[in-house]
């Protein structure tokens, strides 16, 4: 076959537009809707988007807020850990400064040595108790097995146990024992 055999159509068919009615303004109606759903529909997207990073932020915020404290936290008991520590070693130069105390005589209380040491017991005693230090040293108190270490018993009437004397002082560091205190009870 040839190039010239081939039919030629006479004239090309255009479709022709519809007419314009009711129904196809209905059309219209629902393309718009269409269109204006494709529209809000990336809005809700967004905005779905936007509360889950609100959400993500709030937990962020509210696990550093956490997270704050507990190093706060942390921090005030380590700290409050090593004060007693120091606390807890500084207690036998008080020993040692009441046993120096207690032996001095009228004549040697006298002396400017003395007079000094006395001194120096009392300014670390005042520092210590005014940051929580206190002294379990009281003889007729009721005794207590969580603040006493009883180390002799003396006779008495069956009743209560009571503090009879006091060996050596106890201590509470900020309501915590230090050390008990060691103690004859009676009773």
């Amino acid at each position: 076959m040839s190039f010239s055999d081939e039919a030629i159509p006479a004239e090309e068919v255009t479709p022709e537009p519809e007419p314009v009615t009711d129904e196809s303004s209905d059309d219209g109606v629902a393309e718009a809707e269409i269109v204006v759903e494709e529209v809000l529909d990336p809005m809700a997207v967004l905005a779905g988007e936007r509360d889950e990073y609100l959400l993500a932020l709030q937990r962020t915020q509210a696990d550093f807020e956490n997270y704050r404290k507990r190093i706060q936290r942390m921090q005030e008991e380590q700290s409050a850990r090593a004060a007693s520590a120091l606390v807890n070693k500084l207690l036998p130069v008080l020993d040692t400064l009441d046993l120096a105390q207690a032996h001095q005589n009228e004549t040697s209380a006298q002396s400017d040595d003395a007079k000094a040491l006395t001194a120096a017991r009392t300014m670390l005693l005042d520092v210590l108790v005014k940051e929580g230090l206190e002294r379990v040293d009281e003889a007729a108190v009721p005794f207590d097995p969580a603040v006493h270490d009883a180390v002799a018993r003396t006779g008495g009437d069956g009743g209560e146990e009571v503090i009879d004397e006091v060996f050596r002082s106890g201590y509470r560091w900020r309501g915590q024992v230090l050390r008990p205190a060691m103690v004859s009870v009676r009773g």
